[in-house]
């Protein structure tokens, strides 16, 4: 791509090319791109709701489910707890490590997907030597052959730096409950790290391990080719900073059945950046929207199978924790089940509450006064 004879005219005016005998490494790295088109790019704005889930003093509620349309209203599911979080300076047999900790997870309904009144807790924290005794938190919803399932993070006592998060999963034949929740966990971090020594020190490693050797995040099921794919975030014990910032990956785990067994795909880690998981289908395939960490962060991925993800769009930003509309139908196109949803905010570093997203495809770039050709 170097030589003038290598380029077409079209090429050339469309990239802004100077010189075409001397390119740059960005110019080069531009006529690499395959796909130019705008389908996938959208724009998010954030808005306030109003009822229960609106900001409350001294309350956490966040990480909010997809919603769900069932008996003639919206459903959402999400973290819930209260008071202020102390980090691990403080006592972490008494104290709260953080806003996810000592979670129970609750749900609310809405007829106009504005107004939500808070109908009560779903799933609880398990009991005392349980898996999910310190907090169940960061849930998704599946409704699949007229049950409804509920899969989310646990975290057993005591809450160290070094404690392993698994995935949990409950299930019931109402979204009002009630819930029946699995007595071990559905999925958990790789055995294949080692620690160095006996601090608490996450990043004092003799071995790293898989992607996921530390932490198994984020869950979310869906029915894709007549099993259930669990994508999910990983965390690496050892975890370090790199040019993208966190070393953040997902990986997905399969089952012929929503309860499991699960295992996880070959294939993984399926992404080099992201955090809280959003994916829908699309396509025939499965659509990624990758936030926050790593260096593909902020973009929008497809993958024909499930697995092998290509970035579609880079977009500005993407708000924290997106729970999607599940109501909406997601094959209309790329994008459509951005149209709307909720997000959680930090008023402080203690307390989040959950606002509600929406986000539109844009074509083009225009000025105030001008009209779009």
């Amino acid at each position: 791509m170097t030589k003038e004879s290598s380029l077409n005219p079209e090429q050339i005016d469309y990239f802004g090319i100077t010189n075409p005998s001397t390119l740059s490494a960005a110019t080069k790295r531009a006529l690499k791109w395959t796909r130019l088109e705008n389908d996938w790019y959208v724009q998010f704005e954030e808005h306030d709701l109003q009822g229960d889930l609106a900001f409350e003093e001294g309350v956490v509620r966040r990480d909010p489910s997809a919603i769900i349309w069932e008996n003639g209203k919206y459903y959402v599911w999400y973290s819930k707890s209260v008071g202020p979080s102390q980090g691990f300076a403080g006592d972490v047999e008494q104290d709260k490590v953080w806003p996810w900790d000592r979670c129970d997870i609750w749900f609310a309904t809405s007829e106009d997907g504005w107004h939500w009144e808070e109908q009560g807790v779903a799933v609880t924290r398990g009991e005392k030597g349980a898996y999910d005794d310190r907090s169940v938190f960061t849930c998704e919803i599946m409704k699949h052959n007229g049950r409804f399932y509920l899969c989310y993070q646990t975290v057993q006592s005591p809450y160290t730096v070094r404690v392993q998060n698994q995935i949990g999963m409950s299930w019931a034949d109402s979204p009002d409950g009630p819930w029946v929740k699995s007595a071990e966990p559905i999925l958990s971090p790789a055995q294949n790290g080692i620690w160095r020594g006996d601090e608490d020190n996450r990043f004092l490693v003799e071995r790293r391990g898989d992607f996921d050797s530390h932490k198994v995040h984020d869950p979310c099921i869906l029915h894709y080719r007549d099993k259930f794919y669990l994508y999910y975030k990983g965390e690496q014990m050892g975890e370090e900073i790199n040019f993208g910032g966190r070393m953040i990956r997902h990986g997905v785990a399969i089952s012929d059945h929503p309860l499991g067994p699960y295992e996880k795909s070959s294939f993984n880690p399926i992404s080099n950046s992201g955090h809280e998981v959003c994916v829908w289908p699309f396509g025939g395939g499965i659509v990624s929207l990758i936030t926050t960490d790593g260096p593909e962060r902020n973009t929008i991925q497809w993958a024909p199978d499930g697995i092998n993800f290509e970035i579609m769009a880079h977009i500005r930003s993407a708000p924290h924790a997106i729970g999607l509309n599940r109501s909406i139908d997601s094959h209309k196109s790329p994008v459509a089940c951005l149209s709307w949803g909720l997000t959680h905010k930090y008023y402080s570093d203690d307390y989040q509450f959950i606002r509600r997203f929406s986000a539109k495809h844009v074509s083009h770039h225009t000025a105030k006064g001008e009209t779009a050709v």
